[in-house]
């Protein structure tokens, strides 16, 4: 295995970034943004710079809990993040033992970015940039070794996001959703995801409903090419009576459990809906308790991974 280290990166905060005047003092916080390579980590660090984050990136596992103390001890630092990944070459392994020291001085928290095999194989070939492992081999045989070095840190992730489905706008939108600060009444946002279950499951949905129970409009002729945000292929599928109970009972569900996140301190939700193609009842099912959770107060985008642009 060959590594691709390079001297560390301070990002410092860039001047004029804009903050709430109603934003609270932020507590201490450590982020150590990490995952496999190509899934996004270079825009989610300047996500992070981007909200007041004193940003490094590759810095050297050894120098992680002294980095932790001088962010506890310092004035001027609030909040920091940094990037620790493949390019640590054969020390990496250390990171979870690490970790447990850095917990100790300072709240820390494990960001962790994914993307489908496929996506990643694509980015390459679109930037043409060598894999960090090295050209000896192809990208794809790559990343299969990637995550096999990368599983331990994975496993202690505190947060999973899935950039498959992610631009650049999106995913630093989607950054500044879940870490930036907000006032003492901040509202849980709650993403509303629909998805194809023959593509896999949303790595980081926090609730996923199957709705494969559901007549499929895909068999009707005049509904194959269109999608659930079409008025009357939706009106189709809640034309069936357990379409109409099972949106009652998830709604009810739904209202029942945000308040406890809140109380609880999440600030972002993923409720994923699942159907065999994401194309038409998952869409139809995200779309519809969006705009219920919508109207009952809530912050929601609903986002459609599978559905035909």
């Amino acid at each position: 295995m060959t590594s691709s280290k390079r001297a560390p990166r301070v990002v410092l905060p860039r001047r004029g970034t804009k903050l709430a005047k109603t934003l609270k003092k932020p507590d201490k916080e450590l982020v150590i943004v990490t995952g496999i390579s190509g899934a996004g980590k270079a825009s989610a660090i300047k996500s992070f710079e981007d909200l007041g984050f004193h940003a490094v990136d590759n810095l050297p596992l050894e120098l992680l809990p002294d980095f932790a103390r001088l962010v506890r001890k310092s004035a001027e630092i609030e909040r920091a993040a940094i990037v620790v990944d493949i390019r640590e070459g054969a020390t990496l392994d250390r990171l979870p033992e690490i970790l447990k020291k850095v917990k100790k001085l300072l709240p820390t928290r494990v960001v962790f970015l994914d993307a489908q095999d496929a996506v990643l194989v694509q980015r390459y070939s679109e930037t043409r940039r060598p894999h960090p492992l090295g050209r000896s081999d192809t990208v794809s045989r790559s990343i299969v070794e990637e995550r096999q070095l990368l599983d331990p840190i994975r496993n202690v992730a505190d947060t999973l996001i899935d950039t498959s489905n992610f631009n650049v706008h999106e995913l630093r939108a989607h950054i500044q959703a879940r870490f930036g600060q907000q006032d003492e009444t901040r509202q849980l946002l709650v993403s509303c995801l629909s998805f194809g279950f023959k593509n896999g499951v949303p790595l980081d949905a926090d609730m996923v409903f199957d709705v494969r129970f559901l007549p499929n409009p895909h068999f009707v002729p005049e509904f194959r090419r269109k999608t659930g945000q079409d008025p009357k292929v939706a009106a189709y599928i809640r034309g069936f009576p357990q379409t109409v109970e099972f949106l009652d009972r998830v709604t009810d569900l739904m209202l029942y459990l945000l308040p406890h996140y809140v109380e609880e301190g999440k600030s972002y939700l993923t409720v994923a809906f699942g159907c065999t193609g994401g194309q038409h009842r998952s869409v139809m099912m995200a779309e519809e308790i969006g705009k219920r959770l919508k109207k009952a107060g809530y912050q929601v985008k609903t986002l459609h991974r599978d559905m035909p642009r």
